[in-house]
Parts: structure tokens; C-alpha cells; sequence
């Protein structure tokens, strides 16, 4: 083969490359998806944010595991894909922190909240205050399981706090989650609950009777952060800062939660201890 044919063939296939290059049609690249691991008590909140965020974002689809902080917390551990951690807790954060298995600068508290005596429609005692229950008999009080719920956790907290542990020992009944704990007041099978007033505030089936004194248990602050096990970190950091929006935070608001003045991320939280 002559150089000039090999001239000729070559510049034949620069040509036929440089057409198909102009003339090929446009494709629309699909949407990337952000997965998120989130506490139960976020879910009627994310019922309205979680669209907001896809409108806002149309490069992007979330994908939503909801479930008890704990018990996704482990998943996470295992290497479940998820991309953002969403726990009633921040420490579940710093425990998975602690073993290197969340993505360092993305961990922030974006809101909180207080831990509240809940009752059903119908309380055949006079109680309206958790002081009540040392004089006042009831058949049983739901909360969630201290072992696989936070919000079991901090009750339990604010039972030895105020001196009714004890008392109460025989009259507990556990939710695996705060859903559950609802469920049990809701139906009757429990005279009391306590929750977070993130998930009571919406439950049309049940009545706030107390907020426990701040100091009785542990923060309630949410956080979230991205963990090792994130494949759209870029999607994760969107949807992390999208929280912070004052849209957002008056949506959670409107949920039960207090709002965080500004987002605190880790070297703030950590100045404020």
C-alpha cells in the first residue's frame, strides 16, 4: 500500500469521524441517584423535602431507606450502598465516625428537638405531666426498645432522670421504634408513650401532654454526613447543604423540629464542648 492510499484512507476516516461527530443526535444524561439512609422520624418532613430537593436538582433522584437509627446505622457498617446517613442521633454519626466510615468535612447538625409524654385520644387517668405518674395508676407505658431505637435511648434517660425508673419497671412496654411506640398509644395497648415531638406533632391520633425538662436527657440533634460507602458524593454534598436552605428549615419546623440558627459542622460542634 502506497503512502498517498494510506493519506487518502486515513483523511477518508477523519472525515467520516468529524460527521458523526456533528450530526449525532443529543443525549440527555440520566439522572444520578443520591441513596439516603433516614430515622422514621424524618419521614412525614421528607414527604414534602425530598421533592423540593429533585425540583431543585434535576440532575438528581433520591433514593429513601427509612428505619430505626441503629439498625441502619449497622447496615452501613456491613456496606450497605448508601450515600447519606440520616439518624435521630448525631453520636450514631460519631460512633460510625470513630471507625473511619464517614467521609470526613460532610458530618452536620441541621436541627433538633425535645422528648415529649404522649397519650392517646381517650386517658382514663388524669395525668398531665409525667410527675403525675408517682401517684396516678396506669397499665402500661410504650417506649422504644433501648436497643434498637435512639429514641428508646434517651427515654430511658429521662425515666432515671426523673426518678421513675424503677416505679414504671413492670408497666414498660417497647416499640422497635418510635412508629411502633406511637402505634402502641394510638391503638390503646399502651395508656402513655415517649417519643421525640418530631413524631408526635403529626399523629392526629395523638395528644402531647408534657415536654421533658432539657437537661433530663441527652440532645436530641439530628445530623447527617455522607459515609464510606457513597458512590455520588457530589449528590450527597448537594442534598447535606440543601438542608440548611431557610425553606427547609421552616418545612421542618412545621414538623416538630427546632431550627439550628446555622448548620454546625464538626469543628463547630466540637469548639462548643
Amino acid at each position: 500500500m502506497t503512502r498517498r492510499s494510506v493519506l487518502l484512507r486515513s483523511l477518508l476516516f477523519l472525515s467520516v469521524l468529524t460527521a458523526s461527530v456533528w450530526t449525532a443526535p443529543t443525549v440527555q444524561a440520566a439522572p444520578e441517584t443520591v441513596t439516603i439512609a433516614a430515622a422514621n422520624s424524618l419521614k412525614d418532613a421528607f414527604r414534602k423535602i425530598l421533592p423540593l430537593f429533585e425540583a431543585h436538582n434535576k440532575d438528581i433522584t433520591v433514593r429513601v431507606i427509612y428505619g430505626p437509627s441503629q439498625t441502619l446505622s449497622k447496615q452501613i457498617e456491613e456496606g450497605a450502598p448508601i450515600d447519606v446517613f440520616l439518624p435521630s442521633l448525631v453520636e450514631e454519626i460519631d460512633q460510625l465516625e470513630k471507625k473511619g466510615l464517614v467521609i470526613q468535612g460532610t458530618k452536620r447538625i441541621y436541627a433538633s428537638t425535645s422528648l415529649v409524654l404522649v397519650a392517646g385520644p381517650e386517658l382514663p387517668a388524669p395525668i398531665t405531666s409525667a410527675q403525675d405518674l408517682r401517684t396516678t395508676l396506669i397499665r402500661y407505658i410504650a417506649i422504644g426498645d433501648p436497643k434498637t431505637s435512639s429514641v428508646g435511648k434517651v427515654a430511658e434517660q429521662y425515666l432515671k432522670y426523673s426518678k421513675l425508673d424503677t416505679q414504671l419497671k413492670s408497666q414498660l412496654v417497647y416499640g422497635e421504634h418510635s412508629r411502633a411506640v406511637l402505634d402502641l398509644v394510638a391503638k390503646g395497648e399502651a395508656d402513655l408513650g415517649i417519643v421525640y415531638r418530631t413524631d408526635a406533632v403529626s399523629n392526629k391520633k395523638i395528644r402531647i401532654l408534657d415536654e421533658a425538662p432539657v437537661d433530663s436527657h441527652q440532645p436530641v440533634h439530628y445530623g447527617v454526613a455522607a459515609v464510606w460507602t457513597a458512590k455520588n458524593i457530589s449528590g450527597a454534598g448537594d442534598f447535606i447543604n440543601f438542608l440548611g436552605r431557610p425553606q427547609i428549615q421552616s418545612l421542618l419546623q412545621d414538623h416538630g423540629f427546632d431550627r439550628i440558627a446555622e448548620p454546625i459542622g464538626v469543628a463547630q460542634r466540637q469548639e462548643g464542648r
